[in-house]
């Protein structure tokens, strides 16, 4: 009988992870892990969420355990999280934790225990190429809930050791299985904020977590021309209009975010649309390299259309050129390469234009 650890968040898609696994056979160890301080309140590392989790593994009889990983993700998710947000960047600290807690630190934890294979209750798809000897990540079944672009850092090792049993099903089948089984968490509520910063208040978290003081600077059209003053450049992201505080004949966006001179830049709508970026931090899943310009699907952010670009390897980045200009790019978001289902690989976004 195959060994699965199961990442148990207290949630209905984790929970019917569990009750689908046991179902086939699998000899199924639930874990929570425990990512922040016990005064947290909500999200999936609140304490009620954990007892959510312990109170499902009851009623599946399958044993529970509880993780304490708080101190390697504040290390990895939070900080990281921290330096690049004051420095200007937009980072998606899902994705981080996926790479180095849940597929990086649980699935060590996974092997120490003997199991064979780890599982999330990821909306994605996993299968084996034997024509291309490769496993490739695909889009779950559910389009409104895949969730194949917060995995784009998965590797073949990790894609061999790893299921995602809902990648055939969608969400209300999800929670219909669940209220079959008359799980409590069939109804709950699913969190789409980062899990350790209360309703966004971003400002509120940096001074409370590392005494941050926003500076106040300038507000600049691209001709460097100053127009207005900034509250902090943590308070701005590309492609926002509301509280600049500048009257304007046409409405004024962010285009851009000068974090070494601690300045926020603006244009009119037009010029936030841009049609080429740089990625780093490049991770490709089923090709070993970019050796001339490949023409594939790409997404800027986790809820925007997919659009065509063509990609090509430049100086240990990616640059992608997309044949109609896109709204908002915005650096330390991840760009994700897709071919039909399958996703290719994806980095984070460096630079604009």
């Amino acid at each position: 009988m195959a060994r699965v650890l199961v990442a148990m968040s207290g949630g209905v898609d984790s929970s019917v992870t569990c009750a689908l696994l046991k179902e086939r056979g699998f000899d199924v160890i639930g874990v929570t892990m425990q990512l922040l301080p016990c005064n947290y309140s909500r999200g999936c590392c609140s304490l009620s969420s954990i007892e959510d989790a312990r109170k499902v593994a009851k009623i599946l009889d399958i044993p529970h355990y509880v993780l304490n990983l708080k101190d390697v993700f504040r290390k990895k998710v939070i900080n990281d999280f921290y330096t690049n947000y004051i420095s200007g960047y937009t980072p998606n600290p899902c994705i981080r934790c996926n790479q180095y807690i849940k597929f990086g630190v649980l699935l060590h934890k996974a092997k120490e225990l003997k199991c064979d294979y780890l599982a999330t209750g990821h909306y994605a798809k996993i299968e084996y190429d034997r024509i291309r000897d490769k496993y490739l990540l695909k889009k779950g079944k559910d389009k409104n809930k895949d969730q194949s672009y917060f995995l784009y850092i998965m590797t073949q090792e990790i894609l061999r050791a790893t299921l995602f049993p809902l990648g055939d099903y969608t969400k209300l089948e999800v929670r219909n299985i669940a209220k079959k089984l008359k799980l409590h968490v069939a109804n709950k509520r699913e969190s789409q904020e980062v899990c350790f910063v209360e309703k966004g208040k971003y400002e509120e978290f940096f001074k409370e977590q590392f005494k941050y003081l926003p500076k106040i600077g300038d507000i600049v059209n691209s001709n460097s021309i100053v127009l207005g003053k900034h509250k902090g450049i943590i308070n701005y992201t590309i492609g926002q209009r509301k509280g600049l505080g500048i009257s304007s004949k046409k409405p004024l966006y962010v285009i851009g975010i000068d974090s070494y001179n601690n300045k926020v830049v603006v244009g009119f709508k037009e010029e936030v649309y841009k049609d080429r970026l740089f990625a780093r931090d490049i991770n490709l899943i089923s090709i070993d390299s970019i050796s001339k310009p490949m023409k594939v699907k790409v997404k800027i952010r986790y809820k925007s259309e997919e659009s065509d670009a063509s990609i090509n390897a430049f100086n240990n980045r990616v640059v992608v050129k997309f044949d109609k200009p896109q709204w908002a790019i915005t650096p330390g978001q991840s760009v994700v390469f897709y071919n039909n289902d399958e996703v290719i690989g994806g980095g984070i976004i460096d630079r604009v234009g």
